[in-house]
Protein backbone atom coordinates (compact mmCIF):
# COMPACT_ATOMS: atom_id res chain seq x y z
CA UNK A 1 0.00 0.00 0.00
CA UNK A 2 1.34 3.26 -0.90
CA UNK A 3 1.57 6.43 2.12
CA UNK A 4 -0.83 8.49 0.75
CA UNK A 5 -3.20 5.31 0.85
CA UNK A 6 -1.64 4.35 4.47
CA UNK A 7 -2.25 8.33 5.66
CA UNK A 8 -5.61 8.45 4.04
CA UNK A 9 -6.92 5.10 6.59
CA UNK A 10 -4.67 6.75 9.42
CA UNK A 11 -6.77 10.04 8.21
CA UNK A 12 -9.90 8.37 8.81
CA UNK A 13 -8.89 6.54 11.87
CA UNK A 14 -8.47 10.34 13.47
CA UNK A 15 -11.79 11.27 11.71
CA UNK A 16 -13.61 8.16 13.34
CA UNK A 17 -12.43 8.46 16.98
CA UNK A 18 -13.22 12.70 16.65
CA UNK A 19 -17.01 11.77 15.76
CA UNK A 20 -16.95 9.39 18.56
CA UNK A 21 -15.63 11.89 21.12
CA UNK A 22 -18.52 14.29 19.76
CA UNK A 23 -20.94 11.99 20.69
CA UNK A 24 -21.51 10.29 17.17
CA UNK A 25 -22.22 6.61 16.39
CA UNK A 26 -20.85 5.38 13.87
CA UNK A 27 -22.65 2.96 11.29
CA UNK A 28 -20.86 2.24 8.84
CA UNK A 29 -17.37 2.85 7.17
CA UNK A 30 -16.16 3.13 3.61
CA UNK A 31 -19.97 2.56 2.23
CA UNK A 32 -19.89 1.17 -1.33
CA UNK A 33 -22.67 1.34 -3.57
CA UNK A 34 -22.35 1.26 -7.45
CA UNK A 35 -19.17 4.06 -7.59
CA UNK A 36 -20.11 5.72 -4.75
CA UNK A 37 -18.06 5.32 -1.38
CA UNK A 38 -18.69 7.13 1.53
CA UNK A 39 -15.74 7.22 3.94
CA UNK A 40 -18.09 7.26 6.98
CA UNK A 41 -21.71 7.07 8.14
CA UNK A 42 -22.06 8.51 11.38
CA UNK A 43 -25.09 9.31 13.46
CA UNK A 44 -25.96 11.66 16.38
CA UNK A 45 -29.49 11.90 17.48
CA UNK A 46 -31.94 11.98 14.60
CA UNK A 47 -28.96 13.46 11.96
CA UNK A 48 -26.96 11.07 9.51
CA UNK A 49 -23.48 12.93 8.88
CA UNK A 50 -22.06 11.37 5.53
CA UNK A 51 -18.87 12.05 6.03
CA UNK A 52 -16.30 12.96 3.25
CA UNK A 53 -12.48 12.49 5.25
CA UNK A 54 -9.37 15.06 3.56
CA UNK A 55 -6.39 14.02 5.32
CA UNK A 56 -2.98 15.89 4.24
CA UNK A 57 0.49 16.32 4.82
CA UNK A 58 1.75 18.98 3.48
CA UNK A 59 1.27 22.84 4.63
CA UNK A 60 -0.50 24.12 1.67
CA UNK A 61 -3.04 26.51 2.18
CA UNK A 62 -6.27 25.29 0.30
CA UNK A 63 -9.86 25.34 0.74
CA UNK A 64 -10.97 21.90 1.37
CA UNK A 65 -14.64 22.38 1.18
CA UNK A 66 -12.96 23.23 -2.98
CA UNK A 67 -11.59 19.81 -3.39
CA UNK A 68 -15.14 17.75 -2.99
CA UNK A 69 -15.82 18.04 -7.17
CA UNK A 70 -19.68 18.44 -8.61
CA UNK A 71 -19.57 14.21 -9.36
CA UNK A 72 -18.15 13.54 -5.87
CA UNK A 73 -20.87 15.27 -4.07
CA UNK A 74 -23.33 13.55 -6.83
CA UNK A 75 -21.87 10.09 -6.08
CA UNK A 76 -22.16 10.67 -2.05
CA UNK A 77 -26.04 12.11 -2.51
CA UNK A 78 -26.74 8.98 -4.73
CA UNK A 79 -24.38 6.50 -1.95
CA UNK A 80 -26.18 8.45 0.52
CA UNK A 81 -29.92 7.48 -0.40
CA UNK A 82 -28.84 4.17 -1.34
CA UNK A 83 -28.25 3.98 2.22
CA UNK A 84 -30.98 5.98 3.66
CA UNK A 85 -33.50 3.74 1.34
CA UNK A 86 -32.15 0.59 2.20
CA UNK A 87 -31.91 0.76 5.85
CA UNK A 88 -35.96 2.46 5.99
CA UNK A 89 -34.11 5.33 7.73
CA UNK A 90 -36.48 8.23 9.02
CA UNK A 91 -33.66 10.89 9.81
CA UNK A 92 -32.37 14.52 8.50
CA UNK A 93 -29.35 13.90 6.37
CA UNK A 94 -26.05 15.95 6.42
CA UNK A 95 -23.05 16.34 4.38
CA UNK A 96 -19.67 17.10 6.30
CA UNK A 97 -15.93 17.37 5.36
CA UNK A 98 -13.61 16.22 7.92
CA UNK A 99 -10.25 17.49 7.41
CA UNK A 100 -6.91 16.63 8.52
CA UNK A 101 -3.87 18.18 8.44
CA UNK A 102 -1.22 16.58 10.03
CA UNK A 103 2.63 16.71 9.66
CA UNK A 104 5.45 16.65 11.84
CA UNK A 105 4.81 20.74 12.71
CA UNK A 106 0.92 20.46 12.72
CA UNK A 107 -2.12 18.69 14.19
CA UNK A 108 -5.16 19.99 13.27
CA UNK A 109 -8.62 18.32 12.52
CA UNK A 110 -11.44 20.74 10.72
CA UNK A 111 -15.36 19.59 10.82
CA UNK A 112 -17.41 21.05 8.25
CA UNK A 113 -20.93 20.68 9.05
CA UNK A 114 -23.62 20.64 6.17
CA UNK A 115 -20.11 21.40 3.79
CA UNK A 116 -22.54 21.45 1.24
CA UNK A 117 -25.89 20.88 -0.13
CA UNK A 118 -27.29 17.90 -2.33
CA UNK A 119 -29.85 19.72 -4.27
Amino acid sequence: MGKHNEFGKEGEQIAVDYLIKKGYKIKYRNYRYLKSEIDIIAQKENVLAIVEVRARSNDQIINIADTITPKKIKLLVMGADHYVTGQNLDVEVRFDIIAILKNKRIFKIDHLESAFYHF
